[in-house]
């Protein structure tokens, strides 16, 4: 299991990287290019704060802070792996993939690359990274949430 926990993570970190790349290279800060018109896009953006922009030009906060959070669910997922459901595993995986993609940019850059722009719903722009975090997190909520109902069934066995 630690062998696909790395890889998912190593891929999570080279896919956000890999689109960040082409976005940077192709369009100009702000342009947009539509994939589907008027509903989604993807628009260049630079970041310099965290989620929904907020927390603007505070890098050095941001960046010591995900490193420590990246730190500590990495600590907690590689001396726990064997305690934790394979869902737990892998949301922790994809959160500390995403979080590495954002903190890459962040001391590279002193910004975050934003690309992906759903302009129907008119939501702010984010990036592949964002997307590993969040998913990640539904996935860990709903993981812990399972893990907690499993166990009071096994105690209302026991008891």
């Amino acid at each position: 299991m630690v062998y696909v926990v790395l890889i998912i993570i190593a891929a999570s970190v080279a896919i956000d990287q890999a689109l960040k790349s082409i976005v940077v290279n192709t369009l100009e800060i702000g342009q947009s290019l539509p994939l589907i018109e008027g509903v989604f896009h993807f628009t260049y953006i630079q970041n310099f704060g965290a989620a929904f922009s907020i927390l603007q030009n505070k890098q050095a906060f941001l960046i010591i802070v995900t490193a420590v959070v990246m730190a500590i669910a990495a600590v907690v997922l590689f001396k726990n792996m064997n305690k934790l459901s394979k869902m737990i595993i892998l949301s922790l995986a994809f959160i500390i993939g995403g979080g590495i993609g954002n903190l890459i940019d962040r001391i590279r850059l002193g910004y975050v690359v934003d690309f992906l722009d759903f302009t129907l719903i008119n939501y702010p722009v984010f990036n592949f990274a964002d997307c590993c975090v969040v998913v990640g997190s539904i996935v860990l909520v709903i993981g812990v949430f399972l893990e907690d109902r499993n166990e009071k069934k096994r105690g209302s066995r026991n008891g």
